[in-house]
């Protein structure tokens, strides 16, 4: 009984989540963020390399473009998440792109008293 009671430390706290890979973000994530940054800096600086006349400097600049993309994104998706819940940059995001008119997000968004819709009539009291 004693090994089991020292093994209880090594249970997973969440089942239901990603584990945290790098700086606050799961592997889903980063694979997300590894993707657009590469997407966006392969091009660029393979032109920007092109124009100076030294093309395979181009890849340098994007290797060293993306590890900085994925670390700087990887901080900034750190201080959103945390203490928040799983999911809350997610909404955040859906919710600034219903704001500008980009996407519906399905979210409730009015605010102040609620009723059922149906409304009061009195009966009559002949009708009881």
């Amino acid at each position: 009984m004693a090994s089991q009671k020292s093994n209880d430390h090594l249970l997973a706290g969440h089942l239901d989540t990603e584990p945290v890979i790098f700086r606050g973000c799961s592997s889903s994530e980063l694979g997300f963020i590894l993707a657009v940054a590469a997407a966006a800096w392969l091009p660029l600086s393979f032109l920007f390399a092109g124009l100076l006349g030294a093309l395979t400097m181009g890849a340098g600049i994007a290797v060293v473009g993306v590890l900085a993309t994925v670390f700087l994104t990887a901080t900034v998706f750190q201080r959103l998440k945390r203490g928040r819940p799983d999911g809350y940059y997610q909404q955040r995001l859906r919710l600034g792109l219903e704001d500008m008119g980009l996407l519906r997000s399905g979210f409730v968004r009015r605010g102040g008293a609620w009723d059922i819709g149906r409304t009061y009539r009195a009966v009559p009291q002949g009708d009881r």
